[in-house]
């Protein structure tokens, strides 16, 4: 078990593994009370090598590790990436590539939806993932050796997972699968937190222009003020505040009193000033400017019918290709699918097309139906009307 808080102990690993053909990584990381994620332990391992990085050490410098990171000779290994990958975006303004997503992987590869990393361990090592530090804190010193042994555990049974799932992409010829989602995953856009956009995280059906204006100020002005003092969006203003100052437009800080959860003293305040400007910010956009309410293509009346066979179809045809339905479409795509044979899903795209999207649209225009055979459902070609004479 090795804990690395020197740089000199972390330079000397990092030589050993830039001479391997990938490494794996994980992170151990709080977020309860920042915005932004606070990471607290590294781990890393490569095939003769295994490390946890003691990333809150005062006098440790991560650079000998971040340059192994940037090497593009070097796959990086990691399940469920998303998370590490933002904070490695944050901390540097980078993102590591290329990099293996063993859960994407497994999805690929059969083993069904978002596959979690202890169930996979015993899937494909026979290996049992103790779990019970599975809610330590990890910013607390010194860590004890269970700690540290269920960290390790995260990138030790990596190793021989990806050897395994590798082989397996390129014996079925769908590494180029895993690709198109790695992309995702590499790109800065996936990570940017734009306080401009926040407002289309919030949950609203108002189709009031006017009040969607306001909201995405307030919305702006509050994802600007949690990424400063690096605190929840919720320590600032909750959701449900942000709908209702919305909603009533205060101009004044008696009227911003008498919202929900404020008070006069908080009214007055600089949150106060701020959240009245943001107000005024909305109301003074001009009729063109305004935002507009995202609307849904709905499925045609009556489509019910068409999306539970297109629900189906995708099962069908993702058990035939040993892949999780999860990574070709899901129930949104589908209805989209059923309004609209031309949406832009990635059903429609690429492989998936290859898989189901073709298919999909046959079976909407009427050239294929669904068909039982005893206990199976297969697809079944439709002859046009002087064919079948």
């Amino acid at each position: 078990m090795t804990l690395i808080a020197e740089t000199a102990e972390l330079e000397a690993l990092c030589e050993r593994l830039a001479k391997a053909d990938f490494i794996t990584v994980d992170t151990e990381f709080l977020r309860d009370s920042t915005y932004w994620p606070k990471l607290c332990l590294l781990q890393v391992a490569g095939p003769d090598d295994v490390a946890a990085v003691d990333t809150l050490a005062p006098d440790l410098d991560l650079a000998p590790l971040l340059a192994l990171f940037d090497d593009p000779r070097l796959v990086k290994v990691l399940h469920s990436a998303r998370q590490d990958m933002e904070i490695f975006f944050h901390l540097t303004g980078r993102l590591p590539a290329p990099i293996f997503d063993t859960q994407v992987a497994a999805m690929v590869c059969g083993f069904g939806e978002s596959v979690g990393y202890d169930t996979l361990v015993r899937k494909m090592t026979g290996a049992h993932v103790d779990k019970s530090s599975r809610f330590t804190d990890w910013s607390r010193r010194p860590l004890a050796e269970r700690q540290l042994n269920y960290a390790l555990a995260d990138v030790t049974h990596l190793r021989k997972i990806y050897r395994k799932l590798e082989r397996q992409l390129t014996k079925t010829g769908r590494a180029g699968w895993l690709e198109e989602e790695m992309a995702i995953l590499t790109s800065p856009d996936t990570y940017r937190l734009e306080p401009d956009q926040a407002w289309r995280r919030l949950k609203t059906r108002s189709n009031d222009r006017r009040y969607l204006a306001v909201l995405h100020a307030l919305a702006a002005w509050r994802e600007q003020e949690a990424q400063q003092r690096n605190v929840p969006r919720g320590r600032v203003l909750r959701d449900e505040q942000l709908f209702d100052i919305a909603a009533h437009r205060p101009t004044s800080e008696e009227e911003l009193a008498r919202s929900r959860g404020l008070n006069k003293d908080m009214a007055r305040g600089r949150l106060g000033k701020a959240i009245l400007e943001a107000v005024a910010q909305g109301l003074a956009l001009p009729d063109k400017q305004l935002p507009r309410p995202v609307v849904k293509q709905s499925a045609p009346n009556g489509s019910g019918p068409l999306i539970d066979l297109l629900k189906v179809l995708l099962k069908l045809r993702c058990d035939e290709h040993d892949v999780a339905q999860k990574l070709i479409a899901n129930t949104a795509d589908l209805e989209q699918i059923a309004a609209d044979s031309k949406a832009d899903v990635p059903a429609l795209k690429g492989w998936r097309y290859d898989i189901f999207g073709r298919d999909a649209l046959a079976l909407k225009s009427g050239d294929v139906a669904l068909s039982a055979a005893g206990s199976k459902i297969k697809i079944v070609p439709i002859k046009a009307p002087q064919e079948a004479d």
